[in-house]
């Protein structure tokens, strides 16, 4: 039996898993009128099938713009970026992406905000199957009495439910996810950390996902991505997040090793790679 000192060993979950996205070389420089700006430079970072990847790092040091580019938004200035073997140069309905202001559309109801998703996408499917998808996606964000709603009448967890359940009704292979929880109070947002592993685990997309909550990448990844700051920012380190799964959060963070991991990773935001303010 193990105990809470115990070093905790991840069960082998990464014997099935390939590789899957692949950023090479990747830098981004946007001109501006003092000159190039350089926003990433040289980022190498490959992700397993079904992984769950974390980036944090300070802001404006270009998390949210390497996503892009997975996401086929903004294309690298040089290098590139592969998913699932191809090359990335515009979105597709094999990467969904997950936004902090949820991003739905205020005049439709979550039934309508997903079927929209679903319509576009499976346009050869009858409307009882698209229907079906719909319901389906709902019930799994538990959901299914908000269906008539609109996104004013839904809690800021509701509507992040919502988001969560039209980028899933589309059958992504990727889930990109930038800051999903950032404006949720602290009790929904653990409520949805927990429905997201539920559903990651049930589904096992690979997940990209953004946040400035170490607490938040430590119980939810099985790798953190730590970038430098910007201008020029890179992948610093990578912490390995070796706790099995399904995690328990109360006995994670009993867990002496989840204090080493949690100081590893305030060394270098707050040290190594602290932002300098300037007078």
């Amino acid at each position: 039996m193990q105990t809470i000192n115990e070093p905790i060993a991840q069960p082998d979950v990464m014997s099935d898993r390939q590789p899957f996205v692949e950023i090479t070389g990747v830098s981004k420089v946007y001109p501006t009128p003092e000159g190039s700006y350089t926003v990433l430079e040289d980022v190498e970072l490959t992700v397993q099938e079904k992984e769950f990847i974390c980036l944090i790092g300070h802001s404006g040091c270009g998390k949210s713009t390497l996503l892009n580019m997975v996401a086929g938004f903004l294309e690298p200035t040089t290098g590139t970026v592969m998913v699932g073997q191809k090359k990335i140069s515009e979105p597709g309905p094999d990467r969904m992406m997950v936004f902090q202001n949820y991003s739905l559309l205020p005049w439709k109801t979550a039934f309508e905000n997903i079927y929209l998703a679903v319509d576009s996408v499976f346009s050869d499917l009858s409307k009882p199957e698209k229907v079906a998808i719909v319901h389906e996606n709902l019930a799994l964000v538990d959901l299914m009495e908000a269906a008539d709603k609109l996104p004013e009448q839904l809690s800021g967890g509701m509507k992040q439910r919502v988001a969560i359940a039209r980028a899933l009704a589309i059958k992504p292979q990727l889930l990109i996810l930038d800051e999903p929880f950032g404006a949720l109070d602290p009790i929904t947002r653990e409520e949805l950390q927990d429905e997201l592993l539920d559903i990651w685990r049930d589904h096992r997309v690979t997940v990209l996902m953004i946040t400035h909550d170490i607490d938040e990448a430590l119980f939810l990844a099985d790798r953190v991505v730590m970038m430098t700051n910007g201008p020029a920012a890179k992948i610093g380190e990578i912490l390995e997040v070796n706790f099995p799964r399904p995690r328990d959060r109360a006995r994670m963070m009993e867990n002496p090793d989840y204090f080493n991991l949690r100081n590893e990773a305030l060394d270098f935001l707050y040290h190594r790679h602290a932002h300098q303010i300037t007078k």
